[in-house]
């Protein structure tokens, strides 16, 4: 508005010193045309209101307060004589607003401690409701207001505790990622042509990686085999793993679900093109093809085992991941170097994996 204000100020004022050299009887037609032209336009609006804008308002007050009463009601306004006043006195109240400094209205703003610790409550305890975080406020000793407890949630976006309750599948999975396993079928191609399809199965809790075998012919009997072999694998590492999760492949066979029954582990298989349901699964996937299969070349199927092999030795002992703080499935974090000697005198060597496509980082001996 003040930009506005200012503009139509230096713009009507050079329009006045054009007028100076005038005459009164130019002046006085240019005054009778404009207020024609009013005339033509309160004709045309037909009784529909017009729209000033503030720089508008706050222009023809400062132009039309000096005159008087009688001279504003013999003027051809667009607006009354009384609105022109009314402006006037609502821009000298800003006027003196402003030159008394901000003030501030309502009540203060809420701590933000305050405001950390209501959300922290909301989000570790889903079926609590605004009444029941403000109690835990009290029994704290911090004294809010019911309402403003629930302003907090409403401003951070949070639903109230009935929708918040509902279980996700990323929830579930979070929440019973101990006893979780998660298996897939993925394929890829040989230099030959040859289709191999690769079975694995991921631990959710550990990210550790199975890879169960590759076959260009995954037939029952070998599904089956493969199945033993990971309850096995299970029972001599006291896996407490209790639910293992699949799609809906026709490669997996009835005996397969038995095998792992038998040891305790029940099936879930996911739901028709959701492959949210085994995210964890289909994101290790898309992980082994971006940093081994898309940048291998596969001779037979005795170099994909071997290759994956390696991969998953890789995997499982030296890769970082992010959902276990950057440590790995069967390789904890080391302390860290506190030693600022150590730290001047960095000896870092590379090892390399499968002829340069892996790299592996240790301190030289």
């Amino acid at each position: 508005m003040l930009l506005r204000l200012t503009y139509l100020g230096v713009t009507n004022a050079f329009a006045l010193l054009r007028l100076l050299p005038r005459g009164d009887r130019d002046k006085d037609i240019e005054i009778l045309t404009l207020r024609h032209q009013i005339a033509v336009l309160h004709r045309q609006l037909d009784g529909h209101r017009i729209q000033f804008q503030p720089a508008d308002r706050a222009l023809l007050a400062a132009l039309l307060h000096p005159l008087p009463k009688p001279t504003l009601h013999s003027l051809r306004l667009l607006v009354r004589p009384e609105t022109v006043l009314r402006w006037h006195r609502t821009l000298i109240a800003r006027h003196h607003a402003a030159a008394s400094g901000p003030r501030r209205r309502g009540r203060p703003r809420t701590v933000a401690s305050i405001r950390a610790l209501v959300l922290r409550l909301a989000r570790e305890n889903s079926s609590w409701g605004y009444r029941r975080i403000h109690g835990e406020l009290l029994v704290l000793g911090i004294k809010v207001a019911p309402s403003t407890v629930w302003e907090i949630l409403r401003d951070a976006g949070l639903d109230p505790a009935p929708t918040r309750t509902a279980t996700s599948w990323a929830g579930f999975l979070r929440a019973q990622a101990h006893a979780l396993l998660a298996a897939d079928f993925f394929e890829t191609v040989t230099l030959t042509g040859t289709r191999l399809y690769i079975l694995a199965v991921i631990e959710h809790s550990t990210r550790r990686i199975r890879i169960l075998g590759a076959t260009a012919h995954p037939t029952a009997a070998w599904v089956t085999q493969a199945a033993r072999n990971l309850a096995m694998d299970l029972n001599d590492t006291a896996s407490s793993a209790r639910f293992l999760v699949r799609d809906r492949d026709g490669k997996y066979p009835a005996l397969f679900d038995a095998i792992l029954a038998d040891t305790g582990i029940m099936i879930v298989r996911s739901g028709v093109q959701i492959p949210r349901i085994n995210a964890i699964m289909e994101r290790w996937v898309r992980t082994c093809r971006r940093e081994l299969l898309d940048r291998t070349l596969i001779y037979n199927q005795r170099h994909l085992l071997h290759t994956l092999r390696a991969y998953e030795a890789f995997y499982n002992t030296h890769r970082p991941h992010q959902g276990l703080a950057n440590a790995g499935p069967l390789q904890p974090l080391p302390e860290p170097i506190t030693d600022p000697r150590r730290l001047d005198r960095l000896d870092v060597r590379r090892r390399d994996r499968l002829g340069g496509i892996l790299h592996e980082y240790e301190h030289a001996a």
